[in-house]
C-alpha cells in the first residue's frame, strides 16, 4: 500500500487517527452521519439531565397538569355513565364493577347466609339478580369475614345510590387523610386529588380510598394518639395483605400502647364476626382461600396487566409459578429489611412512612392496579421530605413516575406485554431508602 490509501477510500475531507497515528480525510456523508450521532447523543444527555434533576417539574406545571387531569376524568365519566344502560356500561359490566361482589355479598349476609358468599356460584347468582338476572361478568369476594362488618349495610341503599355514598363516604375520608399530610398545602392536595389513583380507585367501585385513611392516619396518629392509632390499623385487616407490614412495625419499635390497642380491635373485630356471621363462615373463607390463590392468582384469571405484583410480572414475562414466588419473596424479605432498617434510625417521620408504604405495595403477590391509590401516601411524604431538605437526583422524576402509574400500568401490560407496575414500584423503593441511607449518614456525621 505504501501508506497511501486506495483511490476508491480517499475522502475529501480531512481528518486523524488517534490509533493509527496518520491522517486522512472522510467523504462528506459519513462526516454528516457522525455528525448526526454526536447530536443525537447530546440530545440524549440533555434528556437525561432533566431527568435527573427534575427542574422541569416546577410549580407553575404542578398547578396546571392536574387540572388538565380532572377535565379529562370529568369527560371520561360522563362519557362512562352516558353510555351505561340500567347500571350496565357498553361492555356488560356493571357500572363500578368491583363493587357488585360487596354489594351482593351485603344483601346475602342481610338475607342470613354469610357463609354462602364464598360460595362463587351462589355469589354470582347474587350478583346477576342485583340487575334482574342479567348475564355479567363474575367478581369474587376473596375478603375475609372482617370487611362484612363493613358491607353490611351498604345493600340498605338501590345500587347506583350505594355505590356512590361509598366512594363519596371513602373518598372524604382520603381527602382528610391527604389534608393533614400536606399540612393543608392547596397546591398538594390539588395533586392528591387528581392523583390518577383516584380516578381507578374509583372507577372501579374499589376499597382504596378506605385503605388509605386507615394506614395514613393510623402512621399519623402513631405519635400522638398510639391507642386510636392502633385501631386505625386493626381495622387494616379487612384487607389483611396491607395490614401486616403496619402491624409489624410498632412491634419492632416498641410502641406497646399502638400494639396493644390493634391486638383488642382485631380481637373485637373476630368476635363480632362470629357473633354476626357465625364461625362456618370464617371456614367457609378459609376453604376458599386455595381456590382464590389458584385460579385468580397462580392462574392469573384477573389478567396478568391488571395485578402489579412481582409475582405477576414474572408470570407475564413467562415465569413459572415456582420461580415468581421465589423472585416475590426475595422482594419481600428485601421490603421487610429496609423498612425495619428505617424504622429503627433517628430519620425523619415523613422518610420512614413513605418506605413502609412502598413496601407495603412489594411485599403482597395480589396488588391490583386500582390498590395504586396508595401510592398517594409515600409520594406526598416524600415530596414533604424533599421541600424540606431538597431533592437528591432523579427523585423529582421519580415520584412523577409513581404519580403516573396507576393510570398507564394495565394499559402498557396489556398492550405491549410489559410489566411496568413492579418496576417502578421497586425503583421507587430503592430511590426512598437511598434518600434514607444519605440522611442517616449526615444525621451520624453530625
Amino acid at each position: 500500500m505504501g501508506g497511501k490509501l486506495p483511490r476508491s477510500l480517499c475522502p475529501t475531507e480531512p481528518g486523524f487517527s488517534p490509533l493509527l497515528k496518520f491522517r486522512f480525510t472522510v467523504r462528506p456523508q459519513t462526516a454528516r452521519m457522525a455528525d448526526i450521532v454526536r447530536g443525537e447523543e447530546r440530545f440524549l444527555d440533555r434528556v437525561l439531565a432533566v431527568l435527573r434533576e427534575g427542574a422541569w417539574l416546577d410549580r407553575s406545571r404542578l398547578s396546571v397538569y392536574p387540572w388538565i387531569l380532572l377535565g379529562a376524568y370529568l369527560l371520561a365519566a360522563a362519557l362512562y355513565i352516558g353510555t351505561s344502560h340500567g347500571l350496565i356500561d357498553s361492555n356488560g359490566k356493571p357500572l363500578g364493577p368491583d363493587y357488585i361482589d360487596v354489594y351482593a355479598a351485603s344483601q346475602m349476609a342481610q338475607a342470613g347466609h354469610p357463609a354462602a358468599i364464598y360460595d362463587w356460584s351462589r355469589h354470582r347468582a347474587a350478583e346477576s339478580a342485583v340487575f334482574g338476572g342479567r348475564n355479567i361478568p363474575y367478581y369474587g369476594w376473596h375478603y375475609p369475614p372482617f370487611f362484612l362488618l363493613i358491607a353490611l349495610p351498604l345493600a340498605a341503599l338501590p345500587y347506583g345510590w350505594s355505590l356512590l355514598a361509598y366512594l363519596a363516604a371513602t373518598f372524604a375520608g382520603y381527602a382528610a387523610t391527604l389534608w393533614r399530610i400536606v399540612k393543608h398545602d392547596r397546591n398538594g392536595m390539588l395533586l392528591a386529588i387528581a392523583f390518577p389513583g383516584v380516578f381507578s380507585n374509583s372507577l372501579h367501585g374499589q376499597n382504596g380510598f378506605l385503605t388509605v385513611t386507615l394506614l395514613g392516619m393510623g402512621l399519623l396518629w402513631m405519635e400522638d394518639l398510639p391507642w386510636i392509632a392502633g385501631v386505625a390499623l386493626g381495622l387494616l385487616v379487612y384487607k389483611p395483605q396491607f395490614a401486616g407490614l403496619a402491624l409489624l412495625m410498632p412491634l419492632v419499635t416498641r410502641r406497646w400502647r399502638v400494639v396493644a390497642s390493634a391486638v383488642v380491635t382485631i380481637a373485637v373485630l373476630a368476635l363480632a364476626t362470629v357473633a354476626l356471621f357465625g364461625i362456618e363462615t370464617w371456614q367457609a373463607f378459609i376453604a376458599s382461600t386455595s381456590l382464590t390463590r389458584t385460579i385468580v392468582l397462580e392462574q392469573g384469571s384477573t389478567g396478568w396487566e391488571r395485578i402489579q405484583s412481582v409475582f405477576s410480572a414474572v408470570r407475564m414475562l413467562g415465569g413459572g409459578i415456582g420461580f415468581a414466588y421465589a423472585a416475590q419473596i426475595v422482594v419481600a424479605v428485601a421490603a421487610v429489611v429496609g423498612s425495619i432498617w428505617a424504622w429503627r434510625k433517628d430519620l425523619p417521620f415523613e422518610l420512614r412512612a413513605a418506605i413502609l408504604c412502598l413496601a407495603t405495595t412489594l411485599i403482597t403477590p395480589y396488588l391490583l392496579d386500582y390498590d395504586l391509590v396508595l401510592l398517594a401516601l409515600p409520594i406526598a411524604w416524600l415530596m414533604l421530605d424533599g421541600r424540606a431538605h431538597g431533592f437528591l437526583p432523579w427523585e423529582k422524576t421519580m415520584l412523577f413516575a409513581l404519580w403516573l402509574l396507576p393510570l398507564v400500568s394495565r394499559a402498557v401490560g396489556s398492550a405491549l406485554h410489559i410489566p411496568l407496575g413492579a418496576p417502578v414500584l421497586l425503583l421507587g423503593f430503592g430511590i426512598a431508602i437511598r434518600r434514607a441511607y444519605a440522611t442517616n449518614r449526615i444525621e451520624e456525621m453530625t
